[in-house]
């Protein structure tokens, strides 16, 4: 199977998690490109959704699926999006696609995070995916420098900027011993919006679609599914 198939095994048992009635969290990425098309089939008896970016924004609402803002809910049972890079923990790294703030609001919005990914997202430590920071524009130099000290080599993501008007920077080559750790400590750098780990708010089951179909992990341990 290749890794698209992999990414719609993934996206098909999500649905599993979702409610009639319910206005649902929905992320950003390709592997949650394909969530909201299986989404789209239920749009008539769901109430809406939460988006974590413009992008997902369109492509729902071009599905006829009424978008809210988050402001206008009253809390999501259900947020449903993918990442660049995991653990087995539910540790994740992402904002590959830029949208890293409005994730971690919606994430930390929502009752719980199911995280869909193909299971070569899986690693044994964070880092080797760039880890993406989204910083105030002024600040963007200041943050580089006190970013050096972890070990890895910030680079300004050209031409790119946020929905937040906002620039990101990539710190290349980390080893992240502890996530959580990190993650309080860059977001105490001033200029900091937000940094991509997902820790402290990390994914409470993933759905990793991989060549013998999807294992959900939770804290308790991997279990192979039946799609």
């Amino acid at each position: 199977m290749s890794l698209e198939v992999h990414k719609k095994l993934a996206a098909e048992a999500a649905m599993e998690y979702i409610q009639a009635g319910e206005i649902i969290g929905v992320g950003t990425g390709s592997t949650v490109n394909y969530f909201i098309e299986l989404l789209a089939d239920l749009k008539n008896r769901i109430d809406g959704a939460v988006s974590s970016s413009a992008e997902s924004t369109k492509r729902m609402q071009a599905h006829g699926i009424k978008v809210y803002d988050l402001n206008e809910v009253n809390g999501i049972p259900v947020y449903v999006d993918g990442a660049d890079e995991l653990t087995s923990n539910l540790h994740l790294i992402k904002g590959g696609g830029g949208a890293l703030t409005r994730e971690k609001i919606v994430a930390a919005a929502s009752e719980k995070f199911v995280c869909i990914a193909d299971d070569s997202k899986i690693v044994n430590r964070l880092g080797k995916f760039p880890l993406p920071i989204e910083t105030i524009p002024m600040a963007r130099s200041m943050v580089a420098r006190k970013l050096v000290k972890y070990g890895g080599q910030p680079m300004l993501r050209e031409g790119f900027i946020t929905d937040n008007g906002c620039t990101i920077l990539d710190i290349q080559g980390l080893d992240i011993v502890d996530p959580l750790k990190m993650e309080r400590e860059i977001n105490q750098i001033p200029g900091v919006v937000t940094v991509g780990i997902f820790a402290e708010r990390g994914a409470d089951v993933l759905l990793a679609g991989g060549e013998n179909g999807v294992t959900q992990i939770n804290l308790s341990g991997p279990e192979m599914l039946t799609i």
